[in-house]
């Protein structure tokens, strides 16, 4: 269980984990509470960025306190270790791709790399624990012998892959490695009648071009409500970015259109609702808020609040763990499709 966080110590570290935020350290904050701060960090994902602030902050300004010192040493060199495994990834993912292209296998790298490399301006911000790569359902064949070949082996069951539409690889040499292969990012098969979100839905939604922000922000939404359930604050950082990429009213109908096609309407007006109240970003509720809600989306606000997400593993993560299962009810059950406003 997570250290408790006072609500003064949920705002900072809310300011912690937004990337664009400024943050300062008064000079009232006591070093438990950092430590407390850097605990909540590490298990929703938003380490890096603190670190980061902490280190343009100075350890100057930081509580003397030996023990805090020796947490900020260790994880920093953690952190460094991060990194590096991120850049490996990143290479034996570029090499796949290769691989791919030269068997004629149409694919691409979502998720972590894109987001770090298109919505973070500090690329280290998002670190990743793996390359997940997206190809159509009928091409996994294919693509599964290719990633054969360049020294990875199945770590999932083959029944079960079939039916996520995603393959586990690990690489022979080096089982820290992960490679995702994926027929379609949402994995539930349940749900999968409703939303989609596969290779051919975000050439759509590109139009010709690369990870457009439309895109990005529709992975995103579905990674935090489709493949997750919001089990970390990383997840609504990646939308809270994904909609600070959105640079004009076409990006934004094109994302409009993106769900309807997709039929995530309902996970969209969640996640941008949820993510607004946690960072206090009215243009993400404004934009939740041009979905016409129906009983569904309604029910889903209602259970996805931003005490849910920070009670993850608190003590009210039993709560959390309630309105985030009722949360996946209501998506299985969802049948209306509402419309941009």
């Amino acid at each position: 269980m997570l250290p408790s966080l006072a609500p003064a110590d949920e705002k900072l570290l809310l300011t912690f984990a937004d990337p664009e935020a400024p943050a300062a350290v008064g000079s009232d904050v006591a070093a438990k509470s950092l430590l407390a701060l850097l605990a909540n960090a590490e298990f929703h994902g938003v380490l890096p960025i603190m670190l980061r602030k902490l280190r343009e902050i100075g350890d100057a300004q930081l509580p003397a306190d030996a023990a805090l010192q020796q947490k900020l040493s260790e994880l920093r060199d953690q952190s460094t270790l991060a990194t590096g495994q991120s850049m490996l990834l990143q290479y034996h993912g570029d090499r796949i791709m290769k691989a791919l292209a030269a068997k004629g296998v149409p694919a691409r790298i979502v998720k972590g790399p894109v987001f770090a490399r298109k919505l973070y301006r500090h690329a280290a911000d998002r670190p990743f624990t793996d390359i997940d790569i997206l190809v159509e359902p009928a091409s996994i064949a294919e693509a599964n012998t290719v990633i054969a070949g360049c020294g990875f082996e199945l770590w999932s069951g083959e029944a079960q892959s079939q039916d996520l539409q995603e393959f586990k690889w690990l690489e022979k040499e080096n089982t820290s490695l992960l490679i995702e292969l994926h027929g379609n990012l949402v994995h539930d098969s349940g749900m999968r009648r409703r939303l989609s979100l596969g290779f051919r839905e975000l050439q759509t939604i590109d139009g010709g071009e690369a990870d457009t922000p439309a895109a990005l922000l529709t992975i995103a939404i579905v990674h935090a409500a489709g493949g997750h359930k919001f089990h970390r604050l990383q997840l609504c950082v990646d939308v809270l970015q994904g909609v600070r990429a959105l640079r004009s009213s076409v990006d934004e109908d094109r994302l409009f259109e993106a769900a309807r096609m997709s039929g995530i309407e309902l996970e969209l007006a969640t996640v941008l609702n949820v993510t607004g109240q946690l960072f206090n970003a009215p243009r993400a509720i404004e934009l939740a808020e041009r979905i016409k809600p129906d009983i569904s989306i309604r029910l889903a606000k209602w259970l996805i609040t931003g005490d849910t997400l920070l009670g993850v593993n608190s003590r009210d993560k039993m709560h959390s763990r309630l309105r985030r299962d009722a949360f996946r009810w209501v998506q299985r059950l969802a049948r209306s499709k509402p419309h941009a406003a």
